[in-house]
């Protein structure tokens, strides 16, 4: 347990650069907007009816409809900023003089784990804005997490290398305490950093959505390392190193929601959902968490299960599966996928079969020209809510979406501060 009549320095350091950090992110996102659109980074807020504008020459109002561009990729700015403030931490958290002209050793294995997550997480960065730039194909994607945890995976071999599990206590006559699973662990770990990555990036497509579920994550971690800290747990460093690493990240992503919020007037990009899959990652991997942060993902998780039958093109699946605005109302509605009835598998008809009549998935059979097609809407949860609650303006749907990321967040901290005593020893 820490003593909480005293806080460490290094922690008050951490806060004061963080709002900071916090502060010059309000004032550079506006500033960088025009660079950003200039240099051909903007987008076009798909779920916006926008406005309609005078022709000067023919002196009449045109029927088209302009919106206005906005910077994309603005989480490289984001995730810029708090690489800034991480390096400049190290001093407050590894004060090197201190340790030349004490006895006491220098804590070389907390450094390089220090140091890895930052590179981790600095690659992240530097592979999603090339995403961003670029458009990669999806195959490349689930290339690119992995290729950014290796000094990650490296770093927990050499300093860690515990690959052991411990087994529920209802399994443990059959599988005894712990299992050894070797080589299987490092690939559970590299799939988490994949995950995390692309789970965020898949919910995503709604002004706020982005910035503001990996915001709740972020408190709900922070909050479970705070209570770890206060009552009793013997991990402190490794908590104290999540609380290091995440309160910068929750200083950083304030500032965006609040430009991403709607109407957006800025775009976070595929650059800040894969920072910030990183982050998640290898804060749990290092602080020992992992089984805990995938709690706070099961919205993500249910959007996965849901979305998979599109990923892996099981169903037809269009390249944006954005909700669909409605001009004259400007309300979201569900955005719908139509093909031909022969185009579907097997496969594809059991999905539809075991999800349709559990009302979760809105099916028309419909013939043109002789031809039988079939119309479903997109698999995402963002869908789904719109299927169950109707049309919607965007701000409700974004609180609708993030109330249920909080509400997981909580049910996810009471399984495991109070449930998950019953299946682990304390």
């Amino acid at each position: 347990m820490m003593d909480t009549g005293s806080i460490p320095t290094p922690f008050v350091a951490n806060v004061i650069l963080s709002s900071i950090s916090s502060l010059i992110l309000f004032y550079i996102i506006p500033e960088f907007k025009d660079m950003f659109i200039n240099a051909g980074l903007f987008g076009i807020d798909m779920n916006k009816v926008g406005n309609r504008h005078s022709n000067r020459e023919n002196k009449s109002i045109s029927q088209d409809l302009v919106k206005p561009k906005l910077p994309e990729a603005q989480g490289v700015l984001s995730g810029a900023v708090y690489l800034i403030v991480v390096f400049v931490f190290i001093p407050f958290r590894f004060p090197f003089l201190d340790h030349l002209n004490s006895e006491h050793n220098f804590p070389h294995h907390e450094f390089v784990d220090y140091l890895a997550a930052l590179l981790s997480m600095c690659c992240m960065l530097f592979l999603g804005f090339a995403d961003d730039v670029l458009n990669l194909k999806w195959r490349h994607k689930l290339w690119l997490p992995t290729m950014a945890s290796l000094p990650l995976l490296m770093v927990y071999y050499i300093n860690f290398g515990h690959t052991l599990i411990i087994v529920p206590k209802p399994f443990r006559e059959l599988l005894g305490t712990s299992v050894d699973l070797g080589i299987l662990y490092y690939v559970y770990m590299g799939m988490m950093a994949v995950f995390c990555t692309n789970a965020i990036n898949i919910l995503a497509g709604v002004n706020g959505l982005e910035a503001g579920q990996t915001l709740v994550i972020a408190c709900s971690v922070m909050f479970f390392n705070v209570y770890q800290l206060m009552y009793g747990n013997t991990q402190t460093e490794a908590h104290l190193f999540s609380l290091y690493l995440i309160i910068p990240y929750i200083a950083v992503t304030v500032p965006l929601l609040y430009y991403n919020w709607c109407p957006a007037r800025a775009f976070v990009g595929d650059t800040f959902c894969y920072f910030s899959g990183m982050a998640f990652a290898v804060i749990s991997i290092l602080g020992h968490f992992s089984k805990t942060m995938l709690l706070f993902f099961v919205p993500q998780i249910i959007n996965f299960l849901y979305s998979a039958p599109q990923i892996f093109h099981i169903l037809p699946c269009p390249r944006h599966r954005l909700p669909s605005v409605n001009r004259e109302t400007g309300l979201l509605e569900m955005s719908k996928m139509k093909t031909k009835s022969s185009d579907i598998g097997r496969l594809g008809w059991v999905v539809i079969n075991v999800l349709s009549p559990l009302g979760l998935l809105s099916v028309e059979e419909l013939q043109e020209k002789g031809d039988k097609y079939i119309q479903f809407n997109n698999m995402t949860i963002i869908n789904l809510a719109i299927k169950f609650c109707g049309p919607i303006y965007e701000r409700n749907l974004s609180l609708v979406l993030l109330f249920i990321q909080v509400l997981c967040s909580v049910l996810a901290l009471v399984i495991r501060l109070h449930v998950a005593k019953y299946f682990y020893d304390e």
